[in-house]
């Protein structure tokens, strides 16, 4: 007996373009038949899904666009394609129809999603996207979904708090990393925050940066597209994020991308007068900030990963940081609020160290890219339990110039002014700058402006926390993701 008709659900022969071939579906989820030449297709990976078609069925396939020639795989540019078969009688039809269901079913895929879609971000190319990469995959892949465009800052965030979660098995972002964030704050903020973070969050790259979406799509190989990212939705497949709580007196922020004070933080920030240039603005203004290089006082303090506890002095933990001195600045926006408050770990029994400035830059980074052209922190995990810190202290304007250009491919952790290292909890004292102490700094999480100092970055947007001491926890894997294999 032939060894593939053991392992298979079924085997039978059925029509496809008007000649009887046989067809086998394999326990392993391998769909091989006979036509022209012989084919194979794994269905977990190549398949979005089944349409039947009164007696026929439709197979749904993403196919790798390779010099012009379309093969079944998932590398590289992705486009749809299909092909029908037709079984030879009513029996086999439902037979056929019932194991591709169960099997499918089988693979735990999304069949219900909500969507965002920032019609704002980045390029304002989201809404083109969704319609030309997201929605035909969804609709070959039998997914229902509704669909949000975001009017304002904070739409997705307030939508998340009262949605009624049950009615979705994922929530997607066809956006930059913004409303990310907005949704997983969203969902702790919740009064069930506890279950309410397990809802599965896709990413589909629609912004300046999307670095959370090249970090899943990097560390699988793949390229950083639309078509891969609303295929490793589809698959289904998980994995759990690290969330980083920023807090400062009863504020909590929470943070799953980055933490940035100086040099970064200003360059992000106050480049955004020259978003008319696209992702450009960035490398235009860091020549500028580079030029007229800031330092700044301040101090910070950690506690470093199993390895790292060379960096900096011994000290101890001197207490949660508290907003009562400066609170005119800013009005603290969760006080009060239902939800979850942070990590419970007693920060006053760990190994404290600090390193005092002057600064040029404090980077925190949770996920190896910053965006699709930096690899900020090459050696960032997504559920390791650590935060990678990166600090630049004294550094030549060449040497400066040189180790940015070095950050597309993450050499620039090796440079001799660079710092790199791993913490579990971190407190930034952040100070005035050395050459003009009536002017502070900005803070900035997750490409948006966390804190501003006195006499800088003038902007509409309110800020949540006053320019002053924060802390940050990490609590790990406490979010997932939908992510490719």
């Amino acid at each position: 007996m032939d060894p593939e008709n053991l392992s298979s659900f079924i085997s039978d022969r059925v029509l496809v373009n008007g000649k009887v071939v046989p067809l086998t579906f394999t326990r392993d989820g391998k769909l091989r038949w006979n036509h022209d030449d012989r084919r194979c297709l794994n269905v977990e990976k190549e398949v979005l899904g089944f349409t039947f078609e009164g007696s026929r069925i439709r197979v749904n396939v993403a196919v790798e666009k390779r010099d012009g020639i379309l093969c079944f795989a998932n590398m590289g540019g992705i486009a749809r394609q299909s092909f029908v078969f037709e079984p030879l009688s009513e029996e086999s039809l439902a037979l056929w129809s019932q194991k591709l269901r169960d099997y499918i079913d089988s693979l735990g895929r999304p069949k219900r999603l909500l969507i965002f879609v920032n019609p704002f971000g980045g390029k304002k190319c989201a809404t083109k996207i969704f319609v030309e990469d997201v929605r035909p995959c969804l609709e070959d892949a039998d997914i229902q979904f509704t669909v949000i465009e975001t009017k304002h800052q904070l739409h997705a965030k307030e939508v998340v708090k009262t949605l009624d979660l049950s009615k979705y098995d994922g929530i997607v972002c066809v956006s930059g990393d913004g409303i990310l964030v907005e949704v997983i704050n969203g969902l702790l903020e919740r009064e069930d925050w506890s279950d309410a973070i397990k809802m599965p969050i896709g990413m589909v790259p629609a912004g300046t940066g999307n670095g959370m979406v090249k970090s899943l799509l990097d560390s699988a190989g793949e390229i950083c597209s639309p078509s891969n990212a609303i295929l490793a939705v589809i698959r289904g497949h998980t994995r759990s994020l690290d969330v980083a709580t920023i807090s400062q007196g009863k504020t909590r922020f929470f943070s799953v991308l980055m933490l940035a004070w100086g040099l970064i933080a200003d360059i992000d920030i106050e480049s955004e007068k020259y978003r008319w240039m696209g992702s450009a603005r960035i490398d235009f203004y860091a020549l500028q900030r580079i030029t007229y290089l800031r330092h700044y006082n301040g101090r910070v303090s950690f506690v470093p990963a199993p390895g790292f506890e060379e960096y900096g002095e011994q000290t101890i933990y001197s207490g949660e940081p508290s907003c009562e001195t400066r609170t005119s600045q800013q009005e603290s926006l969760n006080t009060q609020q239902p939800g979850y408050l942070g990590s419970d770990v007693k920060l006053e029994n760990m190994h404290w160290r600090t390193i005092s400035g002057p600064f040029v830059s404090i980077w925190l980074h949770n996920v190896p890219w910053g965006s699709e052209d930096v690899l900020a922190a090459p050696n960032a995990m997504f559920s390791d339990g650590y935060l990678d810190l990166i600090i630049v202290k004294d550094i030549p304007k060449l040497s400066l110039l040189s180790l940015l250009s070095k950050m597309n491919d993450g050499s620039h952790v090796h440079c001799p002014h660079v710092m790199y290292l791993k913490v579990k909890a971190f407190v930034l004292e952040p100070g005035a700058r050395i050459d003009d102490p009536m002017k502070e700094g900005i803070i900035d999480s997750d490409g948006e402006l966390l804190a501003r100092g006195n006499v800088t970055y003038k902007g509409n947007v309110k800020c949540s926390m006053a320019y002053d001491k924060l802390q940050i926890t990490v609590d790990q894997g406490l979010a997932t993701l939908f992510a490719p294999v």
